[in-house]
């Protein structure tokens, strides 16, 4: 059995009840050899697999999801280098029959420092009693005292007070510092507009904002760092992930793009939306509403011809960057070159670019 085995179950296609398994746990064992096959070579594909299979047991209602689905989700947050489960980096969540894979702060936090550009990356909540001064302008400063209790350690959550707000800070390989700091309302707000949080209330469900506000006022400030952070591709895709399930979107994840590390959706600049999950499929459905023109019409050999072609001859610029990619001799030189290109594209010349880096890294040679 090989990769495209692996490759074969994908959502899009009914399951053959005489070859493919019918739950998570079944898919997990028949498939074992090629998931270690489509992890990067750092990734235990023993510890994954119990991991996962944990984590999918701790929520039975994963059971009513594509197992597909789970799969597809499991395999993406390994190839971001990220834990389902107990960790906290990541969860596997139900919408609806679907699986999706939600990172969690610790998660958002792993992939900052994963870029080699951040040394450290945190976040605090500020409670009531604390001692906080935020200073903004030319010198700007953020200062925060907790609330002490008996002999000088840090007092409890109840005798510090409620949260009044959230902030975080990410340290730089050359020591300079950044930081975001967000009142509880301004989080609040972030909540109230989250689609997942309006469904459960109109649905008289408790949220994960209702049974643990402190860790997603953390993860939101993180979230909003992020966004002044130098990203990865592992990074790019988890904030992704995040921004499709706080849209109550479906993440469209396929095991194609997950396995080959192709997944990449894009999510615009201004106001976080995931604006098309699926590039290649939005353009194929734009093509196939067009009417056929037989007189010019293409053989399916010669149409997949020019299709690789295209494929294989980037617009100079990204030439340019990819002969640099090709050319770098260490991980650390191939982050940097990424991370330099990566804030000058957009669209589908970034994910040509997270598909040539993902491409390099995955070959041998590079220490």
């Amino acid at each position: 059995m090989s990769l495209q085995a692996l490759k074969n179950i994908n959502r899009n296609a009914a399951a053959d009840a005489n070859e493919q398994p019918k739950n998570f746990p079944a898919m997990l064992e028949q498939f074992k050899g090629e998931i270690a096959r489509a992890l990067p070579k750092h990734i235990n594909p023993d510890r994954m697999a119990r991991i996962a299979l944990t984590a999918f047991r701790m929520t039975p209602k994963l059971g009513e999801c594509d197992p597909r689905s789970v799969f597809a989700a499991v395999i993406q947050s390994s190839q971001m280098g990220l834990e389902v489960g107990l960790m906290g980096e990541a969860h596997l969540v139900p919408f609806g029959n679907q699986c999706q894979l939600i990172p969690g702060y610790t998660g958002l936090m792993k992939l900052a420092r994963q870029s080699g550009l951040v040394q450290d990356i945190y976040a605090h909540e500020v409670r009531v009693n604390d001692q906080f001064t935020l200073k903004l302008g030319m010198e700007r400063s953020l200062e925060h005292d907790p609330m002490t209790g008996f002999g000088g350690f840090p007092a409890s959550d109840e005798e510090r007070g409620d949260v009044a707000g959230f902030y975080a800070v990410a340290v730089f390989k050359d020591g300079s510092r950044t930081f975001v700091a967000m009142g509880r309302k301004e989080v609040e707000k972030i909540r109230d507009n989250s689609r997942g949080y309006q469904a459960a209330k109109r649905y008289k469900k408790e949220s994960v904002w209702d049974s643990d506000f402190t860790a997603m006022g953390l993860k939101t400030a993180i979230r909003r760092l992020c966004k002044f952070l130098p990203k990865s591709p592992e990074l790019a895709a988890a904030l992704a992930l995040d921004a499709a399930s706080e849209q109550g979107k479906e993440q469209n994840l396929n095991l194609n793009d997950v396995i080959e590390g192709n997944y990449a959706p894009v999510v615009d600049e201004e106001t976080g939306e995931i604006t098309e999950p699926d590039v290649a499929q939005a353009t194929q459905a734009k093509v196939a509403e067009k009417p056929a023109e037989p007189a010019k019409a293409k053989t399916a050999p010669a149409a997949k011809a020019d299709a690789a072609k295209a494929e294989d001859a980037p617009n100079p610029k990204l030439k340019v960057i990819f002969d640099q990619m090709a050319a770098a001799k260490t991980i650390e030189a191939l982050d940097e070159i990424y991370i330099r290109a990566e804030g000058e594209l957009d669209g589908t010349e970034l994910e040509a670019l997270m598909r040539e880096y993902r491409k390099c890294k995955s070959q041998d040679g590079l220490f």
